[in-house]
């Protein structure tokens, strides 16, 4: 990744992905993760495969990232972009809200700072 397209998704997947690996991989073994999201066909929804495979990401160094890992980083982007923006009616039930819980299979918190 050396071009500056491959430059400003990173940047950005650096941005929205504000869990960490560990984080992450925590987080998807929980029920509530389970619990949300659509089915990819395997019984797994497709946000926890994205968890996953972004733990795959984070583990790597920037200058080893695949044209497979930057297709999966623009991913991650819009749909981060996309349902931060929907956000939940009302705000006093995002901690335990299913539009969190999505969230964060895809790695952003959004009540992390």
């Amino acid at each position: 990744m050396t071009t500056k397209a491959s430059d400003d998704i990173y940047h950005q997947f650096k941005t929205d992905v504000n869990m960490t690996a560990s984080e992450l991989d925590k987080w998807l073994k929980t029920e509530e993760s389970k619990s949300v999201g659509q089915d990819s066909g395997d019984g797994e929804s497709i946000g926890h495969h994205s968890g996953q495979r972004i733990i795959e990401i984070l583990h790597k160094k920037k200058d080893e990232l695949t044209a497979a890992d930057e297709q999966h980083m623009h991913k991650v982007h819009s749909y981060v972009s996309r349902h931060s923006a929907q956000g939940p009616h009302d705000k006093k039930d995002v901690a335990t809200s299913r539009w969190r819980y999505s969230l964060m299979n895809w790695g952003h918190d959004p009540l992390k700072k």
